[in-house]
C-alpha cells in the first residue's frame, strides 16, 4: 500500500522531466496567506482574493530539481490550518 507521498512522487516522475517548472495552486483562508508565502520566499507568487475576501487563491511557480522537492513543499503547507491544495 503506497502513501500519498509515494503516489504523488510516482505521478510527478511519470509526467515531468526534472528539473521542471511546477505550479502549486492553493485556496487559503485570507489570514494565512503570509504563512504560505513564507514557505516559498524565492518563488513567484500570485494572489487573488475571493469576492467576500474570506479566502485567497495563491498560485506559486517553483523550479524544482526533483519530485522530492515538490512532495516536501506539499508537506510543508499541509501544516497550515484551512489550506486546500488544488
Amino acid at each position: 500500500m503506497s502513501t500519498w507521498k509515494e503516489s504523488l512522487r510516482e505521478k510527478l516522475d511519470r509526467f515531468y522531466s526534472w528539473p521542471a517548472l511546477y505550479t502549486f495552486k492553493f485556496i487559503v483562508p485570507s489570514g494565512k496567506v503570509e504563512e504560505v508565502k513564507n514557505l516559498f520566499p524565492t518563488h513567484e507568487v500570485t494572489e487573488k482574493r475571493s469576492e467576500k475576501g474570506t479566502y485567497t487563491s495563491v498560485t506559486i511557480q517553483m523550479m524544482a530539481r526533483t519530485s522530492e522537492e515538490i512532495v516536501a513543499a506539499y508537506q510543508s503547507v499541509s501544516g497550515i490550518e484551512g489550506i486546500i491544495a488544488l
